[in-house]
């Protein structure tokens, strides 16, 4: 992919000319511009973070992932408000953006939350016959296939055993992947390039098709003349610590930001677009996930098996959906309490440890402000949202205990592992907010769409509602949250938006 350029390496300010640019190179942008590029327009991809091609962030060490892939090196925070946890919101900021960091799995967008969408609010062409060939698509484009039971980790296999004792259905993932060997280590880029994340899929075939990437760019303003946008301009960051060094411009017959819900949001405020409706960047969703560990008698070894390879969708009716993960045991380490001997006592359980994941529905109580021009996230719990975590942790223990683990261990600070009697006797609904681990991979819903301009940010087909030839596809368009993990599901929308695209006639 040697078409892509380091804007920073450029020893003059950039000025280039196109008839789409798009702002951001993740899930959605990746899409838009293949799509677009092979129907023969003129794309040009703008990322704010760097380049790392496949091969090298493959045989990073998780630490270097992260500081060099992960927005603020996996340190984002969603700050809770009233009774709601802190939550780690992680997300890339590389070109492929989040899809680089993901565990490849991928959901379609559940049919009751489609049945929404098209008779609640309105939105008729969301449905499930109409969005059918866009999965499709992206299905193939991707390589999305089901994980296969002898693909799961050993960690996976006892969380399902399980759950099959207590009478729970569970289900194999799909995921975006071709010849996975089950390292484990799909969050931190895949060492072995099985999994086909958009920066192995869609942007070699834009970059084919004659797209042009820009890497290291961070969009500041979009230009406008007479209610039209027609371009963008911005500054090349350099640098270890991502300075401004230049500036480009690229005018453009049309704009497309995917640059997810956390940025997308702040560039449509810093250029007054869509504040007058006051939902842009609010109404976010963050499907609050808890993560719970089990300790077993037998080693384990939760390491050795695809990442994310089974789930279980029986509290569906509770807004719970579980899915299986594991770390990489030097980044679970880091995150085991004490000090000294104690510390290196608890890491040397890692290979008796099992770990599942339980995520909520939620209501969306999020939003991003603009503080003195950086993103600033507050999310609080409504009541039903905040009263379902306990029930999470509660069913999820007992599930491991049924399993037959000796010793579960809560995401809540302080507590230590526990007993299926101490299960019993503990007052979960007690625990406060401020003493609960909580975090999200699924940020969705700060410029969503919807049928006016009274209560969304854009239309039914992606375009600002007082900006034309503006157009945003990426996680923050989603209406409302989905339950699932949202990848699939943002690149086919996205699919959606670029075929509309591709027909449409330029207005300028």
């Amino acid at each position: 992919m040697t078409e892509i350029v380091s804007a920073e390496s450029l020893s003059e300010d950039l000025n280039v000319s196109a008839d789409v640019v798009v702002v951001g190179s993740g899930a959605g942008g990746a899409v838009i511009a293949a799509v677009l590029a092979e129907a023969g327009q003129s794309v040009v991809i703008l990322e704010e973070g760097p380049y790392v091609a496949p091969e090298t962030y493959g045989k990073m060490r998780p630490s270097e992932n992260m500081r060099t892939l992960w927005r603020d090196g996996g340190m984002t925070f969603a700050l809770g408000l009233g009774d709601t946890p802190m939550i780690n919101v992680m997300m890339g900021k590389c070109v492929g953006g989040s899809s680089v960091l993901t565990g490849g799995v991928c959901f379609r967008i559940p049919g009751h939350i489609m049945h929404e969408w098209s008779n609640d609010l309105g939105l008729h062409d969301l449905t499930e016959e109409k969005m059918q060939g866009c999965f499709e698509q992206v299905e193939r484009d991707v390589h999305v296939e089901e994980v296969p039971r002898h693909m799961r980790s050993r960690s996976t296999s006892l969380f399902v055993e399980g759950a099959e004792r207590l009478g729970h259905v569970t289900k194999p993932v799909r995921r975006n992947t071709k010849g996975c060997n089950g390292c484990g280590r799909c969050n931190f880029g895949c060492p072995e390039g099985a999994k086909l994340s958009v920066d192995v899929t869609y942007l070699p075939r834009a970059l084919a098709a004659g797209a042009r990437l820009f890497a290291d760019c961070r969009v500041d303003e979009i230009l406008r003349k007479g209610g039209h946008a027609t371009g963008v301009t911005g500054r090349v960051l350099g640098g270890p610590r991502r300075r401004a060094k230049g500036r480009f411009t690229v005018r453009a017959r049309r704009v497309v930001v995917a640059a997810g819900a956390y940025a997308s949001p702040m560039l449509l405020k810093r250029n007054g677009i869509g504040v007058r409706s006051k939902q842009v960047g609010r109404n976010l969703t963050v499907h609050p996930a808890f993560r719970v560990m089990a300790r077993f008698d037998e080693p384990v070894r939760g390491w050795q098996g695809a990442l994310q390879s089974a789930y279980t969708d029986a509290f569906e009716a509770q807004r719970i959906t579980m899915v299986g993960l594991f770390v990489p045991p030097g980044v679970l380490a880091a995150t085991m309490p004490g000090i000294g001997r104690s510390h290196a006592m608890r890491a040397a359980t890692i290979p008796y440890l099992s770990i599942f994941g339980g995520m909520i529905h939620d209501d969306g109580g999020g939003q991003i402000h603009d503080v003195f021009g950086r993103p600033v996230m507050t999310y609080r719990m409504s009541p039903r949202d905040r009263a379902t975590v306990p029930i999470l942790m509660r069913r999820m223990a007992e599930i491991y205990f049924a399993a037959g683990a000796k010793e579960v261990f809560l995401p809540i600070l302080g507590l230590g592992g526990i007993d299926a009697d101490r299960l019993r006797s503990l007052d979960l609904e007690s625990v406060k907010g401020r003493d609960l681990e909580c975090g999200s991979q699924h940020p969705l819903g700060t410029c969503r769409m919807g049928i006016a301009p009274g209560d969304s940010v854009v239309d039914p087909w992606g375009q600002a509602w007082d900006l034309n030839d503006l157009f945003v596809a990426d996680g923050s368009i989603i209406p409302t949250s989905l339950g699932v993990n949202p990848q699939l599901s943002i690149m086919s929308m996205a699919m959606r938006i670029a075929w509309h695209l591709r027909e449409r006639p330029f207005s300028n």
